[in-house]
């Protein structure tokens, strides 16, 4: 059993995941098309990080930001889709109290660290563009691996104290309903007043979202005021179409984060909250690759160098 008892309300060592329970029926098709979106985003974003490491004409910080990125939607969603799918093809899908903490805090973790990517990358495309002459002195290798390592320190720190807030609180319950282990469903639970908390929580999703989002803002402010000066409208074009793909992608992710860890626990109905969630969660991080870089033509061309080596390579190897 996951409860102990009532009395020894912190005696939980496991938690059930009701995910997509209420709709029983369609949980095939549900497997199905996560399965599909899981292997298209983890192929895609394997296939970026692989081209931008083996092509020489991608070392510059936009692809090395880039191939941080992809590289976090790779932990991302296999830190989430995985445990997802398994509850479809079961009655009663069952998480360890300990899982449960190990799935919260990575998630958490690598959620903080894309806000603060994204920030970055925004502020690279602003000294790209705004500061041109001084942009290769500016983010040199020193800088980027300095930024890159301060967003991923700083995101896999951010969460720890929530966790130790969140996990010494006694549960009366262990039904989460939730697909996966979520702070908001987790507090829900608890049998003790929870506002110190609510509201720390409210505090740090403020700092780690808002902070990065406006900032991001703030940079695609100065760079659309830049591109608007540019005499070319072939330039004008190129940089909206990098700069309003990068900013859509943006706004959903921020959007939903903000909505999910912004709105008040009983304020956001679970259904909504799911909804939302899986927007950030597995929608996101498979158009991420598609948007970011897959449209662009340098990472087209290093594709085609790339598939043609391979195809040469089976070719002399004599394999099928």
């Amino acid at each position: 059993m996951g409860v102990i008892g009532k009395e020894n309300q912190t005696a939980i060592t496991e938690f059930i995941l009701l995910g997509f329970g209420d709709f029983h029926e369609m949980q095939p098709l549900l497997f199905v098309t996560f399965l599909f979106i899981y292997t298209i985003t983890m192929s895609c974003n394997i296939v970026i990080v692989l081209v931008i490491a083996a092509d020489h004409n991608l070392h510059i910080p936009m692809y090395f930001f880039l191939g941080n990125l992809s590289f976090l939607e790779i932990c991302y969603t296999t830190t989430i889709v995985p445990k997802m799918l398994r509850s479809f093809l079961r009655v009663r899908e069952v998480i360890l109290f300990m899982g449960c903490v190990a799935q919260l805090y990575i998630f958490g973790s690598l959620a903080v660290t894309e806000c603060l990517l994204l920030s970055v990358m925004s502020y690279d495309r602003y000294l790209a563009i705004c500061h041109p002459l001084s942009y290769a002195s500016v983010m040199n290798f020193k800088v980027c691996l300095q930024l890159a390592a301060g967003c991923w320190i700083t995101g896999f720190l951010t969460p720890i104290a929530m966790m130790v807030l969140t996990f010494t609180l006694p549960f009366c319950a262990s039904k989460v309903g939730h697909f996966f282990c979520d702070f908001m469903p987790l507090i829900k639970l608890s049998c003790t007043d929870t506002h110190l908390v609510e509201f720390l929580s409210f505090t740090v999703s403020a700092c780690v979202t808002l902070v990065p989002f406006l900032l991001t803002l703030t940079s695609y402010y100065r760079i659309i005021s830049t591109i608007q000066r540019i005499p070319s409208t072939t330039g004008k074009q190129k940089a909206f179409s990098t700069c309003s793909s990068h900013l859509l992608v943006v706004s959903i992710f921020y959007g939903t984060i903000i909505i999910v860890y912004g709105v008040p626990v009983g304020n956001l109905s679970p259904a909504l909250n799911k909804a939302f969630s899986l927007l950030y969660t597995v929608i996101s991080p498979m158009f991420n690759p598609l948007i970011y870089s897959l449209r662009n033509k340098e990472v087209k061309g290093a594709l085609q160098k790339v598939g043609s080596k391979v195809f040469t390579f089976l070719k002399k190897s004599n394999i099928p």
